[in-house]
């Protein structure tokens, strides 16, 4: 997969289901990727390398 990705996308590579508390666990690490400079947040929820 190329371009941003979002968080139910992430957690869906890793073989998780795709429940609620599942997501959220994705979304708040790519979240503390963000604040790390590891990740870019390019619209709200959608993330990506940083380039």
């Amino acid at each position: 997969m190329t371009g941003p990705l979002r968080a139910k996308d992430v957690s869906q590579a890793f073989g998780h289901d795709l429940l609620p508390k599942l997501t959220e666990g994705a979304w708040a690490k790519l979240k503390r990727l963000v604040k790390l400079g590891i990740l870019t947040e390019a619209d709200t929820g959608n993330f990506a390398r940083k380039q």
